[in-house]
């Protein structure tokens, strides 16, 4: 596939009129086809994105989670019919007994979530009550939804549930008894080459990454996210990539790096349908017509922070879009998709 100049302007203009601020990478199965930065990762420093700057991703890697249950399957230490209570040695007194992995990886549990996107807005008003920069481990979480009552039945609806995989990092702790962010550090960011990415705590970023803001367009200012989402990122979300990373974690993926062809299947797999376009596999979305998935995507979306990645299979195309402000990879995305697949907008 061929770049024409045609669309890295088409690309520039649309960032100019979103005042985006973030990263657009697009590779095929030969090349890299864009790589460009726009805006600043430090505003008071004026120091400028690059294409491998670390961008913080929001609930975009719960992908990661998934990849890493997976694993344990394959080796034997779990089933995705294993009940949460035959596998996580912690009381959830209200739970439902026959909640198994498979709910919660396809977000059909019916569990409690700590921030419910269905009555809750903001995520920022969670820290009212509770001091986020307390929030330092899976373990803190539990307080805030695991003596709540449940939302409904086990396998019966699509319910986006944040709650749902901390469980399931806790489960990944448990059973491997390292920390998640060692685990996927090891089996999936090393295992990929991802060497740039990691799960960095807020008030220790390291070189080359972006620090996340949230304007306030009444005020006319702006402020860092730094006290609006917890300190460091887990298995709900928060890992920091640079988008090369982020093209190498799909290139791993469907070579079947990390896990067999077999056990790649039942992640993509279509396991519930949200709406009549899309469907939820095991921690990653898919956009579906006549029994044929075209399109694999991700995406995060927190105060400071909004992200989008896919994968074309069709077209063997990946494209990555990390931000670090609240929006803009979709209507970025839309412009890619428009341009080489031919889509409609919002597709």
């Amino acid at each position: 596939m061929r770049i024409h100049k045609e669309l890295p302007e088409m690309i520039h203009d649309k960032s100019k009129d979103i005042n985006f601020s973030g990263v657009v990478y697009v590779k095929d199965r030969e090349q890299v086809l864009l790589k460009k930065a726009y805006g600043y990762a430090d505003r008071a420093e004026k120091r400028l994105n690059t294409y491998n700057t670390r961008f913080g991703t929001a609930s975009g890697c719960k992908l990661f989670t998934a990849v890493a249950v997976c694993q344990l399957v394959e080796k034997g230490q779990l089933e995705f019919n294993t009940r949460l209570a035959d596998c996580l040695s912690m009381e959830f007194p209200q739970f439902d007994k026959g909640t198994t992995i498979h709910h919660l990886l396809t977000h059909t549990s019916g569990l409690p979530d700590y921030f419910d996107e269905e009555v809750m807005e903001d995520y920022e008003d969670l820290w009212k009550d509770v001091p986020v920069y307390k929030i330092e481990t899976l373990k803190d979480f539990l307080p805030l939804f695991q003596k709540k009552r449940m939302n409904g039945r086990p396998g019966e609806r699509f319910h986006y549930n944040n709650g749902a995989y901390i469980l399931l990092g806790l489960i990944i702790e448990e059973q491997t008894g390292r920390t998640y962010r060692e685990y996927v550090q090891s089996e999936i960011f090393e295992r990929c080459g991802m060497y740039e990415s990691g799960y960095f705590s807020l008030d220790q970023l390291p070189v080359n990454t972006a620090l996340g803001y949230i304007d306030e367009e009444e005020k006319g200012t702006w402020r860092t996210n730094v006290y609006s989402i917890p300190k460091q990122g887990g298995s709900d979300g928060g890992a920091f990539l640079s988008a090369p990373d982020m093209g190498k974690f799909w290139e791993a993926l469907f070579r079947y790096e990390l896990l067999s062809e077999e056990m790649t299947s039942r992640l993509l797999q279509p396991h519930v349908q949200v709406n009549e376009a899309i469907h939820y596999g095991y921690g990653i979305w898919m956009n579906q017509k006549e029994e044929h998935i075209y399109k694999y995507h991700v995406m995060g979306y927190d105060p400071g922070v909004s992200f989008r990645s896919s994968y074309y299979p069709d077209a063997g195309l990946i494209t990555v879009v990390p931000s670090n402000q609240e929006s803009g990879p979709f209507e970025v995305t839309n412009v890619i998709e428009d341009f080489l697949l031919g889509w409609n907008s919002g597709k």
